[in-house]
């Protein structure tokens, strides 16, 4: 299968989710949002819903008419910036742009080719059921110009659910994705994150599993500064250790994340 039937199958899935779902709010014990029409407003539905942990997709997605931008500085002063819309209900479109040494005094800066995201959540969720999306996601990690790939590879074709489990609050993610369309390799990812009463969120997932050695263990905590932005402080790939093949240390990597979030 390669990328581009795979996108065309995501994107005939678009084509018919319907359109009755506008303005429609997860019931409680789903994906993070706002809370039931039918229920009283309270603080959780202050905040937008995240739509990823760390590095790991969730459930949840923009409003339709939301837009999200988002901004990783990374190792050896790179920069990654992602632009998010919710262009349909359930559905978001997004894409990202990777920057080598664009802080502090490397040289030179170097871009890399702009990545597509696409997000369609499919089933909203209730108390006993998760919530499930669908989507593709073309952004790696760690960009090896010599051969033009990603050392963390990018997630490709994705299905993630979540839920809220045992506490208000809590919410267990879990998923598989399809990275390498030329071997067709499946790997799962598990993640958990605790909202603290809307003011900070700790985050913990277990990513690219397949190969114990490969799978990567990152951390997180997301401070809530007011209801349209967050700034996260995250570890990836706790635990590892050694290069990869083109130098770049392999070992743990410490991450500041900024996220505003509005609406058109």
């Amino acid at each position: 299968m390669t990328r581009s039937l795979a996108l065309a199958l995501l994107a005939a899935a678009l084509a018919w989710a319907p359109a009755s779902a506008q303005g429609r709010r997860l019931r409680s014990g789903g994906t993070e949002g706002a809370p039931d029409a039918e229920s009283a407003s309270g603080p959780r539905g202050l905040l937008p819903p995240d739509t990823d942990l760390v590095d790991t997709p969730t459930a949840a997605v923009l409003d339709v008419g939301a837009f999200a931008s988002r901004t990783r500085f990374f190792n050896r002063g790179g920069v990654l910036q992602w632009l998010g819309f919710g262009v349909y209900p359930r559905v978001n479109l997004g894409a990202s742009l990777h920057v080598d040494r664009l802080l502090g005094t490397d040289t030179p800066v170097q871009l890399t080719r702009p990545e597509l995201q696409v997000k369609w959540r499919f089933f909203d969720g209730d108390r006993l059921i998760p919530a499930f999306a669908l989507g593709f996601d073309g952004q790696g990690y760690f960009y090896n110009r010599p051969v033009k790939r990603y050392n963390n590879k990018q997630r490709g074709l994705y299905f993630v659910g979540t839920q809220e489990i045992g506490l208000p609050g809590l919410q267990a993610h879990a998923g598989m994705n399809i990275s390498d369309f030329d071997s067709d390799s499946v790997f799962g990812v598990l993640g958990l994150s605790m909202n603290l009463y809307d003011r900070a969120k700790v985050m913990v997932e277990w990513d690219n599993i397949q190969d114990f050695f490969d799978s990567r263990v990152n951390t997180g905590v997301r401070f809530y500064i007011n209801p349209s932005f967050h700034f996260d402080f995250a570890v990836r790939a706790i635990g590892q250790g050694g290069t990869f093949s083109n130098a770049v240390p392999r070992g743990p990597e410490r991450i500041a994340q900024f996220k505003f979030t509005g609406h058109f």
